[in-house]
């Protein structure tokens, strides 16, 4: 059971109960309040400020005005008691909901509160104390829903770590075995608390099975501590940190006994053009973006591009259509509804932006869509549309000093990658460029295994008939291979 909680009194709308509304609230009829017990405080002071910055009321402590309460990892037994030992509602006002945190998590991706569905109410939801159903987890990560907020982020996390560790030794098979393990425990709507909860789940081998009892039971991970603190791991981190700097690289300049950034810079001589400017701009490049830094930027390009062609569309991509409040990169994907009438439009935005003083390096990519057999060539990593890899100069408030050496500045420089897609493309690559990039991974070979199909960036191809799949929007291609459609909310995999 939870421990009691003092009762409080219900206190006026205008009393300390709303010292944490929002004065700009979009739902004024919506009134959140997350219980601290399980959730913990740290983890609902950060939820609080998320659920404020897309305009929710969140209230600091439980009293009337409270519509919606929110709870994590609580049994329908425990949220009543928790309710029992708080303030009665006055006569004629109806208690609250009791709500699982799956209906916050979705709220926030939909940017609105979404319907209360009996899922999501405490009062009814069935305690989830035996293991999951394996048949209620599907294999493919593009089969299930994936929110960016989970239950179980210190056990994916290890994971991941591992992943990444086996991706700079070169060991694909493992990396991918440590991300789809990784993946399952994002997609599971409770926290895994015994191992026995894992019987039957896809992907989860001997090894992965392993790391995640040795965290249940201790509380941390000696393999894990160990890949965390190695100088290997550590030097490859921050090597492929750097923008321009692939994994080959990183391994390449680590066997030549290179351990630091400063003896990369003293050898300039060894750098390509795009490796000196990640360096020259290394520490800006590793602050994340946050979304209001992407949504400027969203705006500056949208007005560029406008400018260079009326009518076209410029979508942000990647984790920041996923969701995520920050990220280290900006990807713009750009189309115009004449076919043709975006050729040759980067080159054009780029040279606008440079009469600005915007760009701090710039890389173009021709496109290689004149090749008839290309795209179905393309793999699942690469495509042949035309782009930009750059590195602009965001204006902003001018920032402290950073060090000695440094002296404030009114901007920042930030990575943003334009690319440039035929209209009749544009809903595949809009798919590719919103990840991540597990689940377009899992969403090409379902393609391929399930349906005998071709899925890139480009299209959606039959081998046998020698033919694609014409669509309008993403919902068209889930439609095509029998799927159903996940909002990019939930493709976080």
């Amino acid at each position: 059971m939870l421990p009691k909680r003092r009762r409080v009194r219900a206190r006026s709308p205008g009393g300390p109960a709303a010292s944490s509304t929002s004065s700009s609230a979009l739902f004024p009829g919506v009134a959140i309040y997350l219980a601290e017990p399980r959730m913990g405080r740290s983890r609902r002071a950060f939820l609080t400020r998320l659920a404020m910055s897309k305009g929710f009321r969140v209230l600091d402590t439980y009293s009337s005005e409270v519509t919606h309460v929110v709870m994590e990892g609580t049994s329908a037994g425990e949220a009543a008691c928790w309710q029992e030992n708080e303030a009665a509602p006055p006569p004629g006002c109806p208690r609250p909901a009791l709500l699982d945190i799956s209906w916050f998590t979705e709220s926030m991706a939909a940017g609105q509160p979404v319907p209360v569905e009996g899922r999501h109410r405490l009062e009814e939801a069935e305690l989830r104390k035996g293991p999951p159903n394996p048949a209620a987890m599907p294999a493919y990560a593009c089969q299930r829903s994936t929110p960016l907020m989970h239950h179980n982020s210190s056990l994916s996390e290890a994971l991941e770590t591992l992943a990444e560790a086996a991706g700079f030794e070169g060991s694909e098979g493992r990396l991918l075995s440590f991300c789809r393990a990784a993946s399952v425990l994002r997609a599971l709507p409770w926290p895994v608390t015994v191992l026995s909860q894992l019987q039957g789940l896809p992907n989860f081998g001997e090894h992965s099975s392993r790391i995640v009892q040795e965290l249940l039971e201790r509380g941390v991970c000696e393999e894990v501590k160990r890949v965390r603190s190695s100088e290997r791991y550590r030097t490859m981190k921050l090597f492929t940190q750097v923008f321009g700097v692939g994994v080959k690289t990183a391994n390449r300049w680590y066997q030549e006994g290179l351990r630091t950034l400063d003896e990369l810079r003293e050898q300039p001589q060894r750098l390509t053009r795009q490796q000196r400017a990640g360096l020259q701009h290394h520490r800006d490049l590793c602050t994340p973006v946050g979304r209001p830094d992407a949504e400027a930027l969203q705006r500056l390009v949208e007005a560029t591009v406008g400018q260079a062609l009326p009518g076209a569309t410029v979508m942000l991509t990647g984790g920041f259509r996923r969701g995520k409040l920050q990220g280290h990169d900006v990807d713009f994907l750009i189309t115009h509804p004449e076919e043709g009438r975006e050729v040759g439009l980067l080159p054009s935005v780029v040279c606008q932006l440079q009469s600005q003083g915007l760009v701090l390096y710039h890389q173009h990519q021709r496109s290689h869509l004149g090749d008839p057999d290309h795209l179905a060539r393309q793999s699942h990593t690469m495509d042949a549309f035309e782009r930009s890899l750059c590195i602009l100069r965001l204006l902003q408030p001018s920032q402290p000093a950073k060090g000695a050496d440094s002296e404030p500045r009114p901007w920042r420089a930030v990575r943003v990658d334009l690319v440039v897609a035929p209209w009749s493309q544009f809903p595949f690559a809009l798919l590719g460029w919103t990840g991540s990039k597990l689940f377009e991974r899992d969403l090409r070979r379902f393609s391929r295994k399930e349906k005998g199909l071709c899925l890139n960036s480009h299209g959606l191809f039959d081998p046998e008939q020698k033919s694609c799949f014409h669509v309008a929007s993403e919902e068209d291609i889930f439609r095509h291979l029998g799927l159903a459609y996940l909002p990019p909310e939930q493709r976080n995999a």
